[in-house]
Parts: C-alpha cells; structure tokens; sequence
C-alpha cells in the first residue's frame, strides 16, 4: 500500500473487518476499504478496474453526507505496481456509532436519533431527481425488484429459511403492489423518489458532537439506490426493530416526518421496511453460505419481520352490516381505530347528500324520500367510490352500512377485487327489543347521523336479503368482546398490529 494510504498515526488499534464484498482495514485514525474479487448477483468485481471505478464511486457519492471522512482512494502497491485500490476514510470513534449507542441508552438517544432524522430529510431535500429516477418508484420498478430479491434468496428457502415463510413474504409482497399503482403513482407526482442512500444501517451512522455521519452509501449500482424516501427511512427503521429497539424505530419516523413536514402513510412504510428486511434477508443468506452459522439465525429473523410488516400492510375492505340498533357503527368505529382504516358510514354520507331535517321533522318512511331505492344506490355509489380511491393508496377501509342488499353486496366484492384488497363481511346483530332499545335512546340523545326507527328497523328487517357470507356478530356482550371476535374473524389479535 502506498504511503499515504496509511498516513495519519493516531491511537486506534490496528484490525481487520470482513464484509460479504469488502475487507476494511483500521490503521491508526484511518481505515481502508478494500473490495473483495468477487461476483454475485448484484455486483461484479472480478476485475481491478471494476474495484477501482467503484472506490472513486464510494468517496464521491459519500461526500453528500459525510465529506470529512472518506478522504479519496488509494493505490495498493507491490513492486512499484498498482495491484489494487482501497477508498481511505476517517476513523471515527466506535462508541459513537448508533448501534453501539442503543446498547446503552442515554438521555441524549431522542436526541441523536432527531438529529439523524434531520439529516436525512436534509438530505433527501436537496437529493437528485430526474425521469429515470422517479421511474424506480413505480409498481412495477418495485415489482421486478421483489421478483430479483425473491429469485435471489429461493435457494435458501428450505435449506436456510422455513420454505412457508418464504413464500407467504414473497405473496404478500406481490399482492401489495398489484393494487397500490395509484398510490406509487402519487408518490412519484409529489417529488419523493430520489437519488437516496440505499443502505440506511445503524452501525453506518455516527453521532459526534457537531453532527452525525452517515456512511457507506449504496454506490455500485444506481438503480438500488434510487427509490422514495420512504425506503431510506424503513431501512433504519427496520434495522432499529431488529436490533431490539422498536420504540427507537417509531421515534426516528415520528422524527423524520416532523423533520420533512410529511407524513408516511402507514401500509407504505410497512411495505418498505418489509422490502428492506428482505434485502438484508439475501445479504445474510450469502454471509451463512461459506459458514457463517449464525448468519442463518439472523436471516430467519428477518424474514420474520418482513412478515410482520407486510401482515400489517394489508389493505382491507371490511363490510360492517346489520339492522338499525345492532350495534354496528360502535363496532365500525372501533374496528377502524384497531385496523388504522378510514370509516365510512352510509348516515353520514346519506345526511350529507340531503338537506338536514329539522328537529321536529319525522323521517320518511323506508323506501321513500331519501329512503328510496335511487337516493340508497346513490348512497352505496359514493361509499364504493370513495372506498375504491383510498384501497388505491394504501387505506384499509371499513363501511359501515345496513348491506341488507345482496346486489350492493356483489358490488363491493367486486370492488375488493379489483382493488387486489382483503375483502371481510361482518354482520352484526342483536334480539328485537334490544335494537329498538338502542334506537330510542339514540332518538332521545339525537347526536347520531341515524334517522332510523323501529318502524324501518322492522321494513329494513321484512326486506333483508339472506347473508350467508358474513361472519355472525353479536353485540349483546362488552364491547371489548364484541371488537375481539371481530378481530379474530380477521386474523388480528386485539392489540396486535392491523
């Protein structure tokens, strides 16, 4: 090695660091960053010129977030000839990386971590962005993305990965983009792909005095380190969560969206962590090839929590339907606040599309006024409709409405095709007299959307369509009850992430 490539002295011990493509070097206040021969699916470095061309990469991309401390490349020397090529970096304190940080916690960890979140949304503000970048944003960029991890990692799914977690990550990834187009679509329109980092991991963040540093940007392949914003941030949050620290991940996105002034919608960023866990899932697999055991335990882990994500990104339409009084709106509207899903409600939309009545005034009768059949389609049209634009973006929805009709019924099935969503159909129900219990005291309250009266209850009732689809809800129990065997007939656990 040539002798400015270990210029610098200083008291860091001297040691060596293995990664699946590099071989760090430490010397001093100074570390060189070799590039192993070698040659794997997403990178090729067979050659000397590919090593060298992919150092000068690393020290120039780098410099956009931490230009004092990768210092340029360096020549490995023998015999008075350039063998190979090392990037020389500064070495920074190892108590001061942010993995080693949430070993031991500290007053200050909020801190560093808004700090880091800070930075990355300075960052991806000032970021590169183009055509061809923001194409990397799109369903079907992400799409063929998943297929090249997925075909990646499918010959350690039996030997290393439990072969029916592998496949339910990879379905449930795939059915995640296949109706999300609307929502990508938007993100690209608003200017949030980028040229990012790529490979946003704590043990690559250091947290000094005047600011963080963050390494080691993605740089040997563009296409890998465009994408939105929102990957970088599920990068570090997923990492944070594998690390054991899931209330540090939630603070560092609550930071990032105080810091960028948007909000992460939340499927989208259980999409991404997944997809980021399912980068470092092939990264361990490769390390767990030539032995490294424990890497294999580790790549188990993560697949784990790539599942746990996209379980939780799950877009749903959930039907909640029943007669007036059957406890189907106190139902919807703790099913929308355990789901994280918009509730739409067909009083408030039916009150909206009429004049308010006076105090005084009687509802019409069932099947008149705004009761009748064209002014109920009309109703039912704009509930699917706005249901259809939200399952677009990401937005579990719940519907609550009377869906005594099998016709409107077929219509939302057909909906949740469509919008590749999971389609649940609850109908809720309570004896007679308890259901014109609770409209009279609605009634007497009168701070419901609900017009309904025993009189249509009973219309409603001699009118019903059989449902032999739903899921039986009685709602004669506690309300907790009642929202736990909801839940169950979704396969969420109370409590558990929607």
């Amino acid at each position: 090695m040539t002798e400015g490539a270990v210029a610098g002295g200083g008291d860091g011990g001297a040691e060596v660091r293995e990664t699946h493509v590099s071989i760090l070097v430490f010397l001093g206040d100074r570390v060189l960053k070799l590039r192993k021969p070698v040659r794997f699916d997403f990178v090729d470095f067979t050659t000397q010129e590919s090593r060298r061309e992919d150092c000068e990469r690393e020290v120039a991309l780098n410099a956009r977030l931490a230009p004092d401390v990768y210092l340029g490349t360096a020549d490995v020397v023998l015999g008075g000839r350039a063998i190979d090529h090392a990037v020389v970096m500064r070495r920074l304190p190892a108590d001061r990386a942010l993995d080693r940080l949430l070993q031991a916690p500290s007053p200050l960890l909020d801190a560093r971590l808004r700090a880091v979140a800070a930075t990355v949304a300075d960052f991806h503000r000032h970021a590169a962005r183009s055509a061809a970048i923001a194409s990397a944003g799109a369903a079907p960029a992400l799409a063929a993305r998943l297929a090249a991890d997925a075909h990646a990692i499918e010959r350690f799914a039996g030997p290393v990965l439990g072969r029916g977690e592998f496949d339910a990550v990879v379905a449930l990834g795939r059915r995640f983009l296949a109706g999300r187009e609307a929502l990508f679509d938007a993100r690209i329109r608003a200017g949030h792909v980028c040229d990012g980092h790529g490979d946003l991991q704590a043990a690559d963040i250091y947290c000094l005095d005047d600011g963080p540093r963050i390494l080691d940007c993605l740089e040997f392949d563009d296409r890998l380190r465009y994408g939105d914003v929102v990957a970088d941030v599920a990068f570090l949050a997923m990492d944070l969560e594998r690390l054991g620290c899931p209330g540090a991940s939630a603070r560092f996105v609550e930071a990032y969206e105080e810091a960028s002034g948007e909000a992460i919608p939340p499927a989208l960023l259980h999409f991404y962590v997944a997809s980021r866990a399912l980068v470092r899932v092939k990264v361990a697999c490769l390390r767990h090839e030539p032995g490294g055991a424990a890497a294999g335990g580790e790549a188990r882990d993560l697949l784990a929590l790539a599942r746990r994500h996209l379980e939780a990104a799950r877009v749903r339409l959930v039907l909640v339907g029943g007669l007036p009084g059957s406890g189907k709106t106190t139902l919807a509207r703790r099913l929308g606040d355990a789901l994280g899903a918009t509730v739409l409600r067909s009083d408030c939309v039916r009150r909206a599309r009429h004049e308010p009545r006076k105090a005084t005034q009687e509802p019409p009768a069932f099947g008149r006024g705004r009761y009748r059949g064209a002014a109920t389609e009309a109703v039912y049209d704009e509930l699917l409709d706005r249901a259809a634009e939200l399952l677009g973006t990401g937005r579990s929805v719940v519907v609550d409405a009377s869906w005594t009709s099998e016709a409107r019924r077929r219509r939302a099935r057909s909906l949740a095709e469509r919008a590749v969503a999971d389609l649940a159909e609850l109908r809720c129900s309570a004896p007679r007299p308890t259901r014109e219990a609770r409209i009279a005291g609605r009634a007497r309250a009168a701070t419901d959307a609900s017009e309904a009266t025993a009189a249509i209850g009973r219309a409603m009732a001699a009118a019903e369509d059989p449902w032999p689809e739903a899921v039986p809800i009685a709602t004669e129990t506690a309300p907790d009850d009642v929202l736990a065997r909801a839940l169950a007939s979704l396969g969420v656990a109370p409590g558990g992430p929607p």
